[in-house]
């Protein structure tokens, strides 16, 4: 699997790129087309506009044995005025599908202006985009050009190509966009597997040690010597009773998750003095505080400290945190759970000198399953459930939950409620 993703990524890569080339090419293909249809159809126009124009020079002249090749033909200024030129030129344009302005000029054989529309300009002549046609019959005496010059043809290519190219860039980019879609999902189950083998293992190892230690105290109490002393069956009867508790909490953390995932939990909400849930958090918690050699402090300033939630799943996060705080410690743990009042606020702070985390971890550590990996240093059990039940259950609240952290140097989770 893990040699065949990059395989499909390239090879879809390789597949989308192929797609914008011909893309391209076929667009450039198609400008190319409407280039030399357009240039078609001007010099059409001015075929018919030379056939018009001869066509009255001979019919208003003397012909010479009625042979019309053989005329002298009168200028074009004199058989046609510039309005009219303009409205033939104009009409001709319009039925070969040209919309743009244009502006034209004839000239006689010595090159000078014999008609010239007011807004013609004498360097157009010199530019590639200008159309030209003899207007002067096959054998005239005198020879007369029309130069034809069409105001910003390239607007004529963008409003013949527009559809055609946003249809494109349409489609390309919805390309593009199910690729990244794609590849992110991708990415995501790939990550989403790696943390459900994770969870499994981890599962297996927290379930494999109560159920063996279970196991040992059972065979313990089939032993005749241990049933004979009324405090060795005390003793490992406990060790049953707390193993088994053991197990049950976790249990209903796997529970409590898939309560959260399915939005079955209904919160019971009243008026809770936080300081006192803190209180009563850290008394209960005092056997593993002394056990992990921690030094917990309080620092309960916030005058309004009564908030409305469900006491339950408050503790509960309380819990989590401060437990957090406890396991990912490499050295002594030194945590400070503060209150403090901002602006209608509650804000509750836990902050830790345990192992930080860098900024990678700090965006996915309320993920379903997710748990940072520490090495070889610290080993930390657990499912990856605990920061993701926290911030599930916050959520449900309406309250906000934010971290600071930085590797090495401990963090900061911050809670904040609005207060009653």
């Amino acid at each position: 699997m893990k040699k065949l993703f990059p395989l499909i990524i390239t090879l879809t890569a390789i597949s989308l790129l192929g797609i914008i080339v011909v893309q391209v090419q076929w667009i450039t293909s198609a400008i190319r087309l409407k280039q030399d249809q357009y240039k078609s159809n001007v010099e059409d126009a001015l075929f018919h506009v030379k056939d018009s124009v001869v066509k009255r020079k001979v019919s208003g002249t003397l012909e010479i044995d009625n042979n019309p090749d053989f005329t002298n033909s009168p200028p074009t200024n004199r058989v046609y005025s510039k309005k009219e030129m303009r409205y033939l030129l104009q009409t001709e344009l319009l039925d070969a599908g040209v919309k743009q302005e244009f502006e034209y000029c004839v000239t006689d054989g010595a090159a000078a202006f014999t008609m010239v529309s007011p807004g013609f300009r004498k360097e157009y002549l010199n530019e590639e985009e200008i159309f030209s046609v003899n207007v002067s019959g096959k054998t005239a005496s005198n020879s007369e050009t029309m130069y034809l010059y069409i105001l910003q043809p390239q607007d004529y290519f963008k409003n013949q190509l527009l559809f055609m190219v946003l249809g494109a860039l349409l489609f390309t980019c919805i390309i593009i966009a199910a690729f990244v879609l794609t590849i992110r999902t991708m990415l995501s189950q790939r990550k989403l597997s790696e943390i459900k083998s994770d969870f499994i293992n981890n599962m297996t190892h927290e379930f494999k040690t109560p159920i063996a230690t279970i196991q040992l105290a059972s065979d313990a109490l089939n032993n005749e010597k241990v049933l004979s002393d009324k405090k060795n069956i005390l003793y490992y009867r406990n060790i049953i009773k707390e193993e088994n508790r053991r197990m049950h909490k976790q249990v209903e953390r796997i529970l409590n998750a898939a309560k959260l995932e399915k939005d079955e939990i209904t919160l019971q909400l009243k008026k809770v003095d936080v300081h006192e849930v803190i209180r009563k958090v850290i008394n209960n918690s005092q056997l593993q505080v002394e056990e992990a050699n921690a030094a917990l402090n309080e620092n309960l300033q916030a005058t309004s400290h009564t908030i409305m939630a469900d006491e339950v799943h408050f503790s509960n996060i309380i819990f989590n945190l401060l437990d957090n705080a406890i396991k990912y410690s490499e050295r002594d743990p030194n945590i400070v759970i503060s209150t403090i009042n901002f602006g209608n606020s509650l804000h509750i702070k836990f902050k830790d000198n345990g192992i930080g985390m860098p900024k990678e971890v700090i965006n996915n550590i309320f993920e379903k399953f997710y748990r940072a990996h520490t090495g070889n240093k610290h080993n930390v059990k657990g499912f990856g459930l605990g920061l993701t039940y926290v911030k599930k259950v916050i959520d449900l609240h309406e309250a906000k939950i934010s971290v600071e952290s930085e590797q090495g140097e401990g963090s900061e989770f911050t809670i904040v409620f609005p207060y009653i």
